[in-house]
């Protein structure tokens, strides 16, 4: 086997042992964690001998063996079993036990990260199958040992296997697992600008991923650094909630160096609802975070923190709870260095919903537009659709900053790379292109530029704003006592309820036998109306109701009359205007508009301009504020693509469409007339 398909190929064998015995949801259980124990076995085994060794003289002599058994072993992590998967397979009848005191005897470090796969659980159940030397067994028989397997190829196996999980459960893959070219376009976006600063001596850099999945982001980050400087020293952190893609990245960062430092900064744990790293600021952020996933689970904790304002991580505003995205943004955004401490930057990537989602005073919006009036948001990238594994929709790489050089500050970068992809000779999934070294050289190109071209548009922050104002019309009835609308009297809730009450017994009938009366004698005043006379002025109809319900004995609720007004009224566009007490037109709910008017633009001029001419009626209800300026109108925010990068193309002339339906028949005959013979 001298490629990494041929390596992912032979172990996702196994599932054909599981089959029938475990559900396909069970297999990552069990391939998982062998996989990562074989692994380890593999690393450990040239030093095995001098960890035992260690261990038999020094035992009974030191109280902490820990750090002379990692000396011996090469590693910050050990194991003190003679086991190896040779000899446990050598000895069948005891492999379980045998087994479970080989795992047992791992530094705790190590032991931890092995626990989160549960695997004491999977070892019971695979004996009671009768597999579990079947399993050992195969992988016995495949060797990943660095020499053989190197730690970039470990990653893709490793990547490369929990997406064949997830694609076989047809679940989200994008939760777990970022492809590579993806992850390289968004580190060059990070650094392209710190290059010169990156190449100095004695360079120290911290990276952090919230969403680390098996670790791809952090270590390609990291790898791309010291190319640029090979004595750079870079420390990686990360959180991760599922806890299999927590122990694959953990385990792989402990393999991957002598002091296991790395694998130390990565926790478990939701990053929303319990953020391990809350007292830390990082020089790069970059994360993929589940796509349109509901943060329910952590909605206590995100709410109790939105309500302590801007002192906590979500203050600017909480997004729908059906998608946490933006809540994954905000973090990191409040992880940053201060401008004066050299500051940060960010790369996430997400989908289409964190642009636009959200009207003018919504969670999302108010999110946007604290970004935007911050003046964080470098660019956007929208990325060509079908990159993913588990999804074709378009996707979007943000890239935020709080350092920005002058000729950015108040721009922000909009870049169209949907067209720069090749096709892949085969499709993953739903992953059928991918993007080239060139073509992600390319697109950094287009954002170092930072020029106006078809590709790539420049824009000042407030361009994305907009004021949400509230446009209103007036009312005009008429009023008409006819036996239709009289009719819809008695269907009036405030004239149904006069004949309820809510007392018991005698008082609660008598009550009720005297609304009963009451309305029997207000549907007999109102019938004294002249049923063929409509009136379009409101005030003359209120006179006449009036004295027709002066005639009922007893006090007329104010809100039976309402409602008797609204019974027998409709909206007549050639009546009198409806007027308030001070002779003021009373707007009309169902005539009700909205009109978005770029920040840049006067309200009142944008109103003149593009509302009154086509209804000379209406007017700006002043009484729609901005919670945060106090002007006229919701300020919102929205990013639309199509907006700036939309490319009309005409449909084809009828002529060329019908002579292609012609040839299409032609061809179906002929088709036809051979299968006829």
């Amino acid at each position: 086997m001298n490629n990494f398909g041929e390596k992912v190929t032979f172990i996702w064998s196994v599932a054909d042992l599981l089959r029938d015995a475990f559900k396909r949801s069970k297999y990552p259980d069990v391939i998982l964690p062998f996989t990562v124990l074989r692994r380890i076995d593999c690393v450990l085994e040239p030093t095995k001998q001098a960890v035992l060794t260690a261990h038999s003289k020094l035992k009974g002599k030191l109280e902490n063996l820990a750090p002379q058994l990692r000396k011996a072993s090469g590693f910050s992590f050990y194991n003190t079993s003679p086991y190896t998967f040779e000899s446990l397979c050598g000895d069948a009848k005891h492999l379980a036990a045998n087994l479970k005191n080989y795992i047992n005897s791992f530094s705790d470090n190590m032991r931890e990260v092995i626990e989160k796969f549960d695997f004491q659980n999977t070892i019971a159940k695979l004996e009671e199958a009768g597999l579990l030397f079947l399993v050992m067994e195969r992988f016995k028989n495949i060797d990943l040992h660095p020499d053989k397997v190197s730690n970039l190829e470990m990653g893709y196996v490793f990547e490369e296997l929990i997406r064949k999980f997830n694609e076989a459960m047809d679940e989200n893959p994008g939760e777990h697992f970022t492809p590579r070219e993806v992850i390289r376009l968004m580190v060059n976006l990070l650094l392209t600008r710190d290059k010169e600063a990156l190449a100095e001596k004695h360079i120290v850099r911290t990276i952090y991923d919230c969403c680390c999945g098996s670790g791809g982001m952090l270590t390609i980050a990291k790898e791309r650094i010291q190319e640029i400087n090979p004595k750079a020293d870079v420390h990686l952190f990360g959180q991760e909630v599922n806890p299999k893609t927590f122990a694959v990245c953990k385990s792989d960062l402990f393999m991957k160096s002598t002091d296991g430092r790395d694998a130390q900064n990565i926790m478990f744990g939701s990053t929303l609802g319990n953020d391990q790293h809350a007292e830390k600021r990082f020089d790069y952020e970059l994360t993929n975070p589940p796509f349109g996933k509901e943060w329910k689970m952590d909605q206590t904790a995100v709410e109790a923190e939105h309500d302590r304002g801007f002192a906590s991580r979500f203050g600017a505003g909480l997004p729908r709870i059906s998608d946490g995205q933006l809540l994954f943004l905000q973090h990191l955004l409040c992880r940053m260095k201060e401008p004066n401490d050299g500051g940060s930057r960010v790369a996430i990537v997400m989908n289409g919903s964190p642009l636009f989602t959200g009207d003018a005073g919504s969670g999302e919006s108010e999110i946007r537009r604290w970004i935007l009036e911050n003046d964080w948001l470098e660019a956007i990238v929208a990325m060509p659709e079908q990159l993913f594994y588990n999804t074709g929709i378009p996707t979007y790489v943000w890239v935020l900053t709080n350092r920005k050089p002058k000729a950015r500050k108040g721009k922000v970068q909009l870049i169209d790379a949907t067209a720069i992809w090749t096709p892949m000779r085969k499709s993953l999934g739903n992953k059928r292109r991918e993007i080239s070294p060139e073509q992600i050289s390319e697109i950094t190109r287009l954002f170092e530029a930072f020029k106006e071209c078809k590709q790539s548009g420049i824009f000042k922050t407030s361009d994305f704003g907009f004021r949400k104002i509230t446009v209103e019309r007036p009312l005009r009835l008429n009023f008409q006592a006819s036996p239709k609308r009289l009719d819809c009297i008695k269907h009036e809730k405030a004239v149904v309820n006069l004949a309820t009450s809510k007392k018991k017994g005698k008082a609660g009938a008598q009550e009720i036998e005297e609304g009963r009366k009451l309305r029997e004698a207000i549907l007999k005043a109102v019938k004294t109306i002249d049923a063929a006379k409509l009136w379009k002025k409101r005030k003359d109809f209120l006179t006449v109701l009036d004295k027709a319900l002066a005639a009922v004995d007893g006090k007329v609720p104010a809100a039976v009359k309402k409602a008797i007004v609204s019974a027998l009224s409709e909206r007549d566009e050639t009546a009198d205007i409806c007027t308030d007490d001070d002779g003021n037109p009373e707007p009309d709910p169902e005539l009700r508009e909205t009109e978005n008017v770029p920040l840049a633009e006067n309200v009142n001029t944008y109103f003149e301009r593009e509302v009154k001419p086509h209804v000379p009626d209406a007017w700006i209800n002043n009484g729609v504020l901005d919670h945060k300026d106090g002007e006229i109108g919701k300020v919102g925010y929205e990013f639309n693509f199509n907006r700036y990068f939309y490319n009309y193309q005409p449909p084809r002339d009828l002529e060329l469409i019908e002579a292609d339906i012609k040839e299409i028949e032609k061809d179906i005959l002929e088709m036809l007339r051979e299968v006829a013979g």
